[in-house]
């Protein structure tokens, strides 16, 4: 029997946005070693914020937008999934739908959170 969910969505984000802007929105962080995390909370403190993930690390990031982290999210390069964080697989679907492009999309701007 087929399964009768559509695909995501297709969403366009600008892609050179700031870093902290593109983390709220998406709400996943990937780790040096590759592994993508799930983000609880964020702490701006000027232009760096302290970040939690949902496995309870805590770490802080400056605001840049050519960054490893923001490259990594925009290229989508991660090896895999951290099993604590439990990022569901809609939301993994959702950031392999999602594209960024030079001339197109969203900024980001407008969306303030802290």
């Amino acid at each position: 029997m087929a399964s009768d969910t559509k695909p995501a969505a297709k969403r366009f984000y600008r892609k050179r946005v700031e870093l902290f802007h593109l983390i709220a929105k998406i709400k996943l962080w990937p780790s040096r070693s590759g592994v993508l995390h799930g983000i609880r909370t964020i702490e701006r403190f000027g232009q760096t914020a302290r970040i939690t993930t949902h496995c309870n690390r805590t770490f802080t990031a400056n605001n840049s937008r050519n960054s490893r982290a923001a490259r990594w999210l925009r290229n989508k390069m991660f090896v895999g999934v951290c099993r604590d964080c439990g990022v569901p697989d809609w939301k993994l679907e959702k950031y392999n739908a999602t594209r960024f492009t030079r001339h197109h999309g969203s900024r980001l701007d407008s969306e303030e959170r802290h």
